[in-house]
């Protein structure tokens, strides 16, 4: 077979693997192994142009194992031989005696006789070069120099069908990730689900090392992954106000499409985010007002049995320990209010109620308090702000000079006990006050009351923790 006919193989075998596949490695290594072994030469080296990076990268060899190196090769247009064909936009041919040209780069230049590089053009844009070594001396002819020109010519074309087909691939990409997160912020009620959904589906989007949103005063809300050497903070806003920061941890750089990424996803957390709280404030409403609505016909309740009274009531006293009972009440949502959580710490509660009994009462007596901390559901802690109220407020009133609070776990239970050294509640185990007591704890604690004589008076209730 003659050098023309030859010449034809190449050509039609090459314009058949650049348009056997998308994938841009595959096709490249084909070139490089057919190109090589179509004109004899030793190796065939493959580099694409970063336009970025304003670098030559080697993406295929023949002769040369890419994945063998320890790091790609990189060169920029007029750097070595190669480059000052990408450079100049026209081949290059050196015979032999490659490494004495003043243009020479030792690697990976070196070894090789003779070098004939060619640059890949795109519509006159520099898109790569492709070049051929021997290691014996090789004068390159006009047809194998305009042969590897063709051939750079259709590595061109599929280095532009391959970018469109990665574009394309990214799109369908984003636009997964962002139907994704989508769905998480619409389908979840819980606030939580949604933060968790958008911080791994960036992850995964971006093959990020690490993700996090980070929000107002700094807490950071579904952390995931590690650092890494590159990092990108994308600021999450609602109606002009910064609510806080999407921050993406990657080994490589962000390229600007994957900012734009980032951005779209920062958008959707945004919305995600006041979303969420919009519907927690409307939880939050609905409970307050729920709790407001409970606690307003307990009042009404223990006005209705204070009035139902048997025995002889002092209207001033009637009133006074009605207001207690309602600062008792509110004693709870403050705690709640402070603490922005629905469980409340008995102990700080106790000693709360303590000391407003205390000064409303006037009462000089000596207190001693032995609180453990325990808390409980706000639920039920204001049923039991009412029982301490009343066993102490009788302490104070019928007891003698000491009074002694206490408040711990045994068992799995809570124990509260107000003891004194007086006769009892109200005298005798009758009364408002207790009628109160008893109902609290029998249906809101779900336990027992006892009362104890021996030398001094014990109230103690215990019911399940």
């Amino acid at each position: 077979m003659d050098a023309s006919a030859r010449h034809l193989r190449l050509l039609t075998e090459t314009i058949a693997a650049v348009n056997s596949s998308l994938d841009l490695e595959e096709v490249l290594g084909l070139v490089a192994s057919k190109v090589a072994d179509a004109l004899g030469a030793d190796a065939c080296f493959v580099y694409l142009y970063d336009d970025r990076a304003d670098e030559l990268v080697l993406r295929a060899t023949y002769g040369t194992r890419v994945d063998e190196m320890t790091r790609r090769p990189r060169m920029r247009p007029g750097e070595g031989i190669t480059g000052a064909a990408a450079a100049e936009r026209a081949p290059v041919m050196l015979p032999e005696k490659a490494h004495l040209d003043p243009r020479f780069k030792s690697f990976p230049e070196d070894e090789y006789e003779s070098i004939l590089a060619v640059p890949i053009l795109a519509r006159e844009k520099l898109a790569g070069a492709l070049n051929v070594r021997t290691l014996r001396q090789r004068e390159f002819t006009d047809a194998e120099i305009e042969l590897l020109t063709a051939i750079a010519g259709q590595v061109a074309q599929t280095i532009e069908h391959a970018k469109l087909y990665a574009e394309a691939q990214r799109r369908v990409t984003e636009l997964e990730a962002l139907a994704r997160i989508s769905e998480a912020v619409s389908e979840s009620l819980y606030l939580e689900e949604s933060l968790e959904a958008i911080v791994k589906t960036t992850t995964e989007a971006l093959g990020a090392t690490g993700a996090a949103l980070v929000l107002e005063g700094g807490k950071i809300a579904w952390p995931e992954g590690r650092p890494g050497a590159h990092a990108v903070r994308m600021p999450l806003r609602w109606k002009r106000r910064q609510i806080g920061e999407l921050v993406c941890d990657r080994d490589t750089p962000f390229t600007d499409d994957e900012r734009a990424l980032l951005a779209s996803i920062a958008h959707h957390a945004a919305v995600a985010l006041e979303h969420g709280r919009a519907v927690m404030r409307g939880v939050l409403a609905q409970e307050i007002h729920h709790r407001v609505k409970n606690n307003l016909q307990t009042v009404a309740s223990l006005l209705r049995l204070q009035a139902r009274s048997a025995h002889e009531v002092d209207p001033r006293k009637a009133l006074d320990d009605s207001v207690n009972r309602i600062l008792a009440i509110a004693a709870v949502h403050e705690v709640l209010t402070e603490r922005r959580d629905d469980d409340v710490e008995l102990d700080e509660l106790v000693e709360r109620l303590r000391s407003m009994l205390l000064q409303s009462l006037a009462a000089a007596k000596e207190v001693e308090a032995d609180l453990e901390p325990i808390s409980l559901a706000g639920s039920r802690a204001t049923a039991l702000a009412l029982v301490f109220s009343e066993l102490f407020q009788n302490a104070l009133e019928h007891g003698g000079q000491w009074v002694r609070v206490e408040l711990a776990q045994r068992d799995g239970d809570v124990v509260l006990a107000v003891a004194d050294d007086g006769a009892g509640l109200d005298g005798a185990a009758t009364g408002t006050g207790l009628s109160i007591v008893r109902a609290l704890v029998r249906d809101e604690l779900h336990g027992t009351l006892s009362l104890e004589r021996n030398g001094a008076f014990r109230a103690e209730v215990v019911f399940p923790a």
